[in-house]
This record gives structure tokens, sequence and C-alpha cells, in this order.
């Protein structure tokens, strides 16, 4: 019976997205949870400004001496005064290209795309002297500092054990919540120090998924031993880990919102949960606890279908659900080229890994866009040109579009000059 469901449920999924596929390429119409003007807003495009001059990585080091210093002036997006000669500079690709999070390949790539993002893996760090060596080229190309990620949560979850056997046994988040939080504060702290000297500055840690799904028994997580609890009762333990990390410049992650407690695999096939919104809303109120200590948060992949057929990631009820935590909140999506997110947007079960149609990847960029997040992870690199010139080309098509980039794109910069990674 619970099959018969679950495959009703992934059918009513794929009707949507293919319905989705009548639409144009470029003619997206957005949610109305989102917005009614998108109609009077496309027929004032052909109207839109000319973009700014374009600036190259080597431009020169932006000042703040010619902005009034009054604290009345206001700017978009409630950006700090410090940071105007660097917005105004910026075209609208290049504030397309802070959204994006990629898997780091070489530094001229990077440079080159303007990236925002990248993310480390073990495999960078078992050649941690040629990592160190492409991340010093990067920084003295990159205009703007990089955010550099990696999931550091300890237990299977740990990437440091590939830079040195040192690093090897690190508690997992279960074994920490069990730890004193002045223990787990001292361990933070010695795991972020490690990280800094790497150049990691964020930690897609730690894993908020409750511990129990919604018949009370042992989730997903939890048998992997990477939750935290199942509640806001070790939120106290949560924070000395998070203070450990920032202590040495590192910005944690809470993962998956709105809370992982499917069993399936969500990187490999498309996932659902039945969870009940009355125990969605249990799992949201730890996220929402600790929102004010962690400035990013990633969506998850999972279909809550007591909410929506659509995976959580690209879902604006679900976003706007992290959104209404702290609206400076920077929601980061997970691996937008995991196989089951391009599946359910396509409508096919089976893709190949590079063979993806380009529309549907078209339709996944706009998909995590209008749903609200704002940097958009893929571990696929070549990819990350074609999602900063598609966002691009958007931004040209509607001011709608264009509002949701730079938005977003603020958000980021905010973040990074707020965590001390923009000086």
């Amino acid at each position: 019976m619970h099959l018969k469901r679950a495959v009703t449920f992934l059918l009513a999924a794929f009707a949507f997205v293919q319905a989705e596929d009548s639409l144009s390429d470029v003619q997206f119409v957005p949610l109305n949870s989102l917005t009614e003007s998108i109609a009077s807003e496309q027929a004032d495009s052909s109207n839109a400004s000319a973009e700014p001059a374009s600036s190259s990585a080597t431009s020169a080091p932006y000042t703040a001496e010619a902005l009034p210093q009054t604290d009345s002036v206001q700017t978009p997006y409630g950006l700090p005064r410090e940071l105007m000669p660097l917005w105004d500079s910026l075209t609208i690709k290049q504030k397309a290209a802070q959204m994006v999070m990629v898997y780091l390949t070489s530094s001229q790539f990077i440079i080159e795309n303007e990236i925002g993002g990248v993310l480390i893996t073990g495999q960078h760090l078992r050649s941690a002297k040629r990592y160190l060596n492409t991340m010093a080229e990067i920084d003295s190309g990159l205009r703007i500092p990089l955010v550099v990620a990696t999931d550091q949560e300890g237990g299977i979850v740990n990437r440091l054990a590939s830079y040195s056997d040192t690093w090897r046994g690190i508690p997992s988040a279960l074994e920490m919540r069990r730890m004193d939080s002045t223990d787990i504060h001292s361990l933070a702290n010695k795991i972020g120090s490690a990280l800094k000297e790497l150049k990691i500055n964020m930690n897609l840690a730690p894993v908020l998924d409750p511990s129990k799904d919604s018949r009370g028994k042992n989730s997903f997580m939890e048998e992997s031993r990477r939750s935290w609890g199942n509640d806001t009762t070790n939120a106290f333990k949560v924070r000395a880990f998070v203070k450990g990390m920032s202590e040495n410049g590192v910005i944690c992650v809470s993962k998956h919102f709105p809370g992982y407690d499917s069993w399936t695999n969500s990187d490999h096939q498309i996932a659902v949960s039945a969870t009940p919104r009355a125990k969605i809303a249990k799992n949201v109120s730890f996220f929402k606890t600790l929102a004010n200590d962690i400035p990013v948060t990633m969506m998850s992949s999972v279909s809550f279908v007591r909410i929506s057929s659509r995976p959580a990631v690209f879902e604006p009820k679900i976003v706007k659900m992290a959104r209404d935590m702290s609206p400076e909140t920077v929601i980061l999506t997970d691996d937008l080229w995991g196989v089951s997110l391009r599946a359910w947007i396509s409508g096919n079960e089976r893709v190949r890994s590079k063979n993806y149609p380009a529309k549907d990847f078209r339709k996944l960029v706009r998909t995590a866009l209008m749903a609200g997040n704002d940097m958009f992870m893929i571990t696929y690199s070549s990819k990350a040109v074609e999602m900063i010139n598609y966002l691009a080309a958007l931004s040209k098509q509607s001011k709608y579009y264009r509002q949701r980039i730079e938005e977003s794109a603020a958000r980021i910069l905010k973040m990074k000059y707020k965590a001390g990674i923009i000086k």
C-alpha cells in the first residue's frame, strides 16, 4: 500500500514537470506565491537600462570614500555602505556568478568566471600542497574572495581524514551531542583551526535533521550518526560547535531544511517523505532556534508531499519557511547536478550523468531561482558557466528575474562581509 502511494506521488510530480515543459524555454511563469506581476514586468523588459561597465578580476580595489558617511543613507538590499562601490561596479553577470558554488577545478576557471564559492572534498585535501597552491593563485587573482566550503561533520563525513591521519576518528554528531558543551567547543575550535589553515571558511554542518522519523523510529541520519538530535534541547550544544568554528573564521551551515527524514538517498533517486505537517513544523523549530547563530541553511532534495510534490529545494513555500527564520539567511541548494533533482525536472527516472538536455538544465536553474534559493551548488564544473550565462539572460528578460538575482547576490556579499571574508 505504501509503495502504491509513493508511485502515485511520483507520477503526480512527473506530470507537474511535464506540464511545465509546454512552456517556452525563456518564458517562465513564476508560482502565484511569489509574484503576480511578471507579465507586466516582461512587457517593460525592453526598456531596461544598459549594463554597467564590466569589471575584470584585476580591477582596482574599491573604497567607500565617495559615499556619504551618514547612517541615514539608504542602500539597495540593505548593503553596508562600505560595499556600495563594489556593488555599483558589478554587472548582473558578476552578481549571478556570486550565486554559484562549484566543485573546485583550476584556478584559471574560477578567476575567469568570477565564481562566488567552491566546494572542497577529500580528493582535494589528499593533495594538500597542490590544493593550497591553487587557492593562493585564486586569492591573488580573484576580486571578490571565495566562499570555500567542505562538509566536515565528523564521524563518517570527515574530510580532514583525507588531509592527515591525525584527524581520523573525529566524533560524529551523535557522539558530540552526548559530550559536555565545553568539550564540544574545544573540539570544534581545533577542527576550525585546521580548516582555516586549509583556507576553508565554510563548514556544511551541523546536520539538524531529526533523529526520529514521523513514526518515532530512528531516522536515516540517526542511523548514520549524523543528526544532532530530535528537537531543540541540544541547541546549546550545537551553539558550542558553531562558536568553535566561528572563532576561526569558519561559517556553519544548517542542513537539510526542513529536516531530512526519508530513508531514500535523495542524491541518487527521487526521495519522498509523507511526514505530517505538524512533525515538519517540529523539525523546522530546531533550525529556527539556531537561525541567528548559523547564517546559511541548505535545502533538502526530498519531496515533502504533505506540502508539495516538488522537492523542498524547488518548492517556494518550503524555501519561504527557511527565509522566514531570518531575512538575512543565505539559502543554499544541495548539489543541483544530483541525479534525483535532474530526474524530477526532466520527468525521467533515468538520467545520464553528463548527457542532460540543455532545456531541462535551464528549467532546473529557473526553478531553483524562482523557489527563492540564493546560492546554487553544482559539482559538474563546466555547467557553472552555463548556469551563470543563463541567469544573466533571464535578468534581461524581466526585471523580476533581475531583482531575484540581485537580492541573492546582495545577501551573499553581506554574509561574506559580516564573516570577514570580504575585508
